[in-house]
């Protein structure tokens, strides 16, 4: 999902001597998991399906899934089954938020480890977590007005290979240092007031790219500042704080929702009425197909649109999505902010006559 992997990378060492990382996802990879999955199932179990594949396939004999929420709580053991059933030998543990039955899991696989060893290690994953979000929320608000084309991502990959050398919470905060000077220094051209849209939804279809066919790039291509406020970071902020956020976010939804819908639905309401208060100039809504918490949001969604005057795109993405379909109602919908602005301009400026 995403850079993850490289926080992750030190906590996974604690059960074993070596890390398999799958290769990058790619078509070949959601083709494995659709072939294999349930046709009902939503494109995130198909992609990890495909991604644990490919894993066993370059020699991984254990898997680690962790997750929950929605119907993805339940999708370990299913997948586990589907895996053995076509002839795969490995070891797998799935991690809910259980976190003394987790601490249980890495002692059975390395008796020797200290609970401060195993303290460190997760403190390591979480700043590097911590750092990837926020470099990267920099460069998804920046990357439309570079003056030089690929400067952000040709920083951004120097940026995850020195990060995944970090060996400590200090050598963490010095690659954070050092890179937020690098990009603070990139030239941008960018306008005091560019078009700002905010992309919510489901988790997994927002933080991995591929699977929704690098949206956020599509975006900043067209000059527009891009916000995103899933993240790891922020899933992990909530679940510390033992749901405040997702209590803030029902609080920030009302009047258009009352109670929990599920998973990240409830965050998509309440995040859509606060950015639609805050003056954004559009949002845009992607989920995997047949998502149900998402597809409960989207009434509530239409209503804030509606009241709001906030122009709101809906994407739901499955093995069947088509890339240039995607593209082309991206452009659409560009276009469509630009002359919404362009209209509110020359408004302003008859007001002012």
């Amino acid at each position: 999902m995403g850079n993850y992997f490289i926080a992750f990378k030190p906590l996974a060492n604690l059960f074993a001597d070596e890390i398999i990382t799958p290769p990058p996802i790619t078509k070949k990879t959601l083709e494995i998991g659709a072939k294999y999955s349930p046709e009902f199932a939503c494109i995130p179990f198909k992609y990890n399906l495909g991604n644990y594949v490919e894993a066993l396939e370059s020699g991984a004999n254990l898997l680690i899934q962790s997750g929950g929420g929605c119907r993805f709580g339940y999708y370990g053991e299913v997948q586990k089954e589907i895996l053995k059933k076509i002839g795969y030998d490995f070891e797998f543990i799935k991690l809910n938020n259980n976190y003394f039955k987790a601490l249980c899991e890495i002692r059975k696989f390395n008796q020797k480890l200290s609970y401060i060893k195993i303290l460190k290690t997760a403190l390591l994953s979480y700043f590097r977590l911590k750092v990837i979000d926020r470099i990267e929320d920099i460069i998804r608000k920046n990357l439309g007005f570079e003056t030089k084309i690929g400067e952000y991502e040709k920083t951004y990959k120097k940026f995850l290979t020195e990060l995944d050398l970090t060996k400590n919470i200090r050598e963490v905060n010095t690659c954070e240092k050092k890179y937020l000077s690098i990009f603070r220094k990139i030239d941008i051209k960018k306008p005091s007031n560019p078009i700002r849209v905010a992309v919510i939804g489901e988790l997994y279809v927002l933080m991995e790219p591929f699977s929704n066919f690098y949206i956020e790039k599509e975006l900043a291509k067209r000059g527009i500042e891009v916000h995103r406020f899933v993240t790891v970071s922020s899933i992990l902020h909530d679940v510390f704080s033992f749901g405040f956020h997702s209590r803030k976010f029902l609080s920030q939804a009302k009047p258009y929702l009352k109670y929990h819908i599920g998973a990240h639905g409830s965050e998509s309401v309440g995040r859509a009425n606060q950015l639609a208060k805050d003056g954004f100039d559009g949002i845009i809504h992607i989920k995997p197909f047949g998502c149900m918490p998402e597809v409960n949001a989207m009434s509530f969604l239409h209503n804030i649109s509606k009241d709001y005057k906030i122009p709101i795109i809906y994407f739901s993405f499955d093995s069947q999505t088509s890339e240039a379909g995607v593209k082309t109602r991206i452009e659409a919908f560009y276009d469509m902010l630009s002359m919404k602005r362009n209209s509110l301009s020359i408004y302003e400026t008859k007001a002012n006559l």
